[in-house]
């Protein structure tokens, strides 16, 4: 595979972020955006597809730690 040159670097970047607005907007309902997700797929290499679906992943659950906070699923512990 041959690195992709920076026009085919925007139009990838370009249906990642399209894709990631509808999702935003709905609530993370991926059958509303399907038309998004194969643009997305099919604008950008499978590589970066995986890498941008974990990092919007990553993304999401970093901003619930960080408005919701850290929860153990343990319980509250007790004083020994």
């Amino acid at each position: 595979m041959t690195a992709p040159n920076s026009s085919q670097r925007k139009a990838c970047w370009d249906a990642r972020d399209q894709l990631w607005k509808c999702l935003n907007d709905n609530d993370d309902k991926a059958a509303s955006c399907q038309n998004f997700q194969s643009e997305f797929e099919a604008k950008c290499p499978s590589q970066w597809v995986k890498y941008f679906i974990k990092r919007r992943n990553y993304l999401k659950y970093k901003e619930k730690m960080q408005t919701e906070g850290f929860t153990s699923t343990e319980g509250p512990q007790q004083p020994s």
